[in-house]
């Protein structure tokens, strides 16, 4: 699979939103200049098409961000700030664009004013422990919500319910966070009530929270993500997630979205081991994720917050339904090894594949690259290295990109076959055919053009004509050799060829379906008289050699007696 890595400015001819500077959204609540705007208003703006990802400031002077500073929303085009905003304030928000391979687009401030509060606030509820938690660190801080037109939170902790004996009252600020001097009692059921506050009063009818706390041990630390790494960008949208191994946890909680407010892709799941199953991201998003390693001592305690981009949408996707991966990159049935005719220079090659683009390109030795083609075939001349890419066009947030395929591929000289010999030999009732051709060529053979095959070997032939077939791989020329397949009337086969190939490795009578000779002896001479074989009816026959010495290729004759005295004479030849 291939990674489609795309720069803005020089893929400008195929994105539709091009390198041109980006309109800035505007706000769409509260509006710009709004007034009497609630101190808990979410924060939204304008979606902006193409966009990675949006970072927003928020402050009390244009560019300022002392309530919240630079803050990574991901795609949501909502925030609420998590403290909310001071009353009767001119505020101030600032969004800046985020790209993969652009730098950030800051935009321009806008500003609203908030409403003066003249009610007190709502009650709050845990958000780590959650209520009814067990096996909880006895280690652990606590979180909550942030509770509408708050300035403050008071809270009390004890291990009886309404008995504060562990904290009675505590005012932590304006602060959704406390971290206990001292660590919780072990196998202990906790209770908390918290109660938000502001100039008009204290939040009413407050009600007790409770968790109850793991055995003692050492809880585990926090992990990291390996893959994809904290901050990276490009990733696949079925990627394996997999995290640094905790030597002594039980198991990891992970949390993924695409804000850092909200899990909504993946909510504490839990997993025993260090990585997860493929999920099915979008594409050109940012995905923030937290890994919570646990154990009987209960969960590892403030793990901080990774994120990543998903690329643009080439794939893989995830299909819950089937199970499969879907991608839009191109499959290629392109050959490692392409040929170009001696006699015909140049070759035209045309793509097996069918796919929108094609480029080709002939490699330099210098590593260089030159384009030689964007059909979808190119016209070969010289042999050497080649590199092949093709494309499909995918319409994606009102952009155009290109999902390729590459890969390298090597050009060899390659020219039609002749057809030197076609050996034939009989085994049992049946023919057995070899094949001797040359030529500068990858070849592959049939008989009457029927199945090609890599062997020049065929077996299992009966008597009849035959047309033999010899093509060559790269697409240079068939050449083809009419001969017929008859049983000798002798029985005495005209060749051998003793080359160890297992097929007609040695010469000897063969009795023929009609009249057979009874054979007694039979002797072979070399063309000087010299009798280098002999052997009897019960024999394999002649292995081509005299004593330990290979006779060479070269014609030989017979001599057959039979038991009736009778002798047969004749000529054959050996073949290497």
């Amino acid at each position: 699979m291939h990674i489609l890595k795309i720069s803005f400015c020089s893929m400008a001819l195929l994105l539709g939103m091009l390198c041109h500077a980006q309109d800035c959204p505007n706000l769409l609540n509260p509006l710009q200049g709004a007034t009497n705007v609630p101190v808990d208003t979410t924060i939204s703006w304008e979606e902006v098409v193409g966009v990675t990802g949006y970072i927003i400031s928020v402050g009390t002077t244009p560019g300022g961000g002392e309530i919240v500073n630079e803050q990574t929303v991901g795609n949501d085009t909502s925030f609420q700030p998590p403290l909310g905003l001071p009353e009767s304030t001119q505020i101030f928000v600032r969004i800046t664009l985020f790209f993969f391979d652009q730098d950030n687009i800051v935009c321009a401030s806008q500003s609203f004013t908030t409403q003066n509060v003249t009610e007190i606030p709502v009650c709050t509820s845990l958000v780590n422990p959650q209520n009814g938690a067990t096996g909880v660190n006895v280690a652990t801080n606590l979180t909550w919500s942030y509770a509408s037109r708050a300035i403050g939170y008071r809270i009390s902790i004890g291990t009886a319910s309404g008995v504060y004996d562990l904290l009675d009252n505590f005012d932590v600020g304006n602060s959704l966070f406390y971290n206990p001097s001292v660590n919780f009692p072990s196998d202990t059921m906790i209770y908390v009530r918290i109660i938000p506050y502001n100039e008009n009063g204290m939040a009413m009818s407050c009600l007790e929270e409770s968790f109850t706390t793991a055995s003692l041990g050492d809880p585990p630390v926090c992990t990291f993500l390996i893959t994809p790494e904290d901050g990276a960008i490009n990733v696949p949208l079925s990627p394996f997630l997999e995290w640094q191994a905790v030597p002594n946890a039980l198991g990891y909680k992970v949390y993924i979205g695409r804000t850092p407010f909200i899990n909504d892709v993946l909510d504490g799941g839990i997993f025993t081991t260090n990585s997860t199953f493929v999920l099915n991201f979008e594409s050109n998003n940012t995905y923030f994720i937290r890994i919570v390693p646990f154990n009987a001592a209960g969960e590892a305690q403030d793990c901080g917050q990774e994120s990543f981009s998903t690329i643009l949408g080439c794939g893989p996707f995830y299909d819950p339904e089937t199970g499969e991966l879907i991608t839009y990159y191109p499959d290629s049935e392109l050959p490692d090894v392409i040929g170009i005719c001696e006699n015909d220079i140049p070759t035209r090659y045309t793509s097996p594949d069918a796919v929108d683009g094609y480029r080709w390109f002939q490699v330099q030795p210098s590593g260089s690259e030159v384009l030689i083609s964007e059909e979808n075939f190119v016209d070969l001349e010289e042999v050497g290295l080649y590199r092949y890419e093709i494309y499909n066009l995918v319409n994606q947030d009102g952009s155009t990109i290109e999902c390729t395929f590459s890969k390298e591929f090597e050009v060899t000289s390659s020219s039609q076959a002749t057809i030197e010999q076609i050996l034939i030999s009989l085994v049992g009732l049946n023919f057995v055919v070899e094949v001797n051709v040359s030529g500068n060529g990858n070849y592959e053979y049939s008989i009457d053009g029927e199945t090609y095959q890599d062997s020049p070997f065929f077996s299992g032939l009966v008597e009849g004509f035959y047309t033999l077939l010899v093509r060559d791989k790269n697409g240079c020329g068939v050449v083809e050799d009419d001969f017929e397949l008859r049983y000798p009337a002798t029985g005495f086969p005209p060749y051998f060829s003793p080359n160890g190939d297992g097929v007609n490795d040695y010469w000897n009578y063969i009795p023929p379906l009609l009249n057979p000779l009874r054979i007694l002896k039979i002797y072979i001479y070399d063309r000087f008289g010299k009798v280098v074989a002999n052997f009897g009816a019960n024999s394999e026959g002649w292995n081509g050699r005299y004593g330990n010495t290979e006779m060479p290729s070269d014609g030989y004759w017979y001599k057959a007696i039979t038991i009736d005295q009778k002798v047969r004479t004749g000529y054959f030849s050996l073949v290497r």
